[in-house]
C-alpha cells in the first residue's frame, strides 16, 4: 500500500510537471517566433548561426510539446513503453539544449559580427527602402543610438556630416537632424547598445533555463520512478 500511494504521488506530480512542459513549450514557440521577427528586420536571409536560432527555439519547443503529449498518454494509461519513451525524448530535448547553449557561446563572437555587417547593409537601403528606414528609425529611438558604430557612420550614407536620421536625436522631432548638435543626438553605436542590453538580460535567461533543466530533470526522475513500479508489477491507480 505505501508503494501504491507513494505512486499516486509520483503520478500526480507527473501531471503538474506535464502542465509545465506544455507552457514551457508554447512560451519556446512564442520566443522562437519574436526571435525571428526581430531577425528579420535586422539580419538578412541566409542560413548562418544567428538566424538558425529561432529555428532551433521553435523545433525544441514543437517537440517538447509532443514529448509532453506522450508522456500524458503513458502516465494516464500507466503504459511501460510509452513512460520509457517519454524519459528518453525529454533526456534528448536536454541533451539538444545543452548543446544550443554551447554553440551560443562559442558563436556569440561571429553573432555580434554578423548582425553588425548586416546592419551596416541595412542603412545602406535606408534611403531606398521605406520599411528598412522605419525598422532602423524605430530601433535607433528604441536604444537610444545612431548607426552601426556611432553617429558618423551615417556620413557615407545620406553623403553630408551634417546629417543624421531624426531617430537619432535626444528629443526626436521633424528635421532635427539636419544641422544637429552633437550633444542634442545619440552618438553610441547601436550594435554596441544592443549588444550591452543582450548582455544585461543574459542571466534572466540562464536562471529560465536552468529553471526549465530543473523542471525536466524532475520529469525523467519521476517518468523513472513510475516505469519501475509498472515494471514490478504494481497496479497504480
Amino acid at each position: 500500500m505505501a508503494v501504491e500511494g507513494g505512486m499516486k504521488c509520483v503520478k500526480f506530480l507527473l501531471y503538474v510537471l506535464l502542465l509545465a512542459f506544455c507552457a514551457c513549450a508554447v512560451g519556446l514557440i512564442a520566443v522562437g517566433i519574436g526571435v525571428q521577427l526581430v531577425l528579420n528586420q535586422t539580419i538578412t536571409q541566409g542560413a548562418t548561426p544567428g538566424s538558425l536560432l529561432p529555428v532551433v527555439i521553435i523545433t525544441v519547443g514543437a517537440f517538447l510539446f509532443l514529448v509532453a503529449f506522450v508522456g500524458c498518454c503513458g502516465t494516464c494509461k500507466e503504459n511501460y513503453c510509452l513512460m520509457v519513451t517519454f524519459a528518453i525524448l525529454l533526456s534528448l530535448i536536454m541533451l539538444v539544449e545543452l548543446a544550443a547553449a554551447i554553440a551560443g557561446y562559442v558563436f556569440r563572437d561571429k553573432v555580434r559580427s554578423e548582425f553588425n555587417k548586416n546592419f551596416q547593409q541595412q542603412m545602406q537601403n535606408y534611403t531606398k527602402n521605406n520599411d528598412t528606414a522605419l525598422i532602423l528609425d524605430r530601433m535607433q529611438e528604441k536604444f537610444e543610438c545612431c548607426g552601426a558604430a556611432n553617429y558618423t557612420d551615417w556620413e557615407k550614407i545620406l553623403l553630408t556630416a551634417k546629417r543624421v536620421p531624426d531617430s537619432c536625436c535626444v528629443n526626436v522631432t521633424q528635421g532635427c537632424g539636419t544641422d544637429f548638435n552633437v550633444k542634442a543626438i545619440h552618438t553610441q553605436g547601436c550594435v554596441e547598445k544592443i549588444g550591452v542590453w543582450l548582455r544585461s538580460n543574459v542571466l534572466v535567461a540562464a536562471a529560465a533555463a536552468l529553471g526549465i533543466a530543473f523542471v525536466e530533470i524532475l520529469g525523467i526522475v519521476f517518468a523513472c520512478c513510475l516505469v519501475k513500479s509498472i515494471r514490478s508489477g504494481y497496479e497504480v491507480m
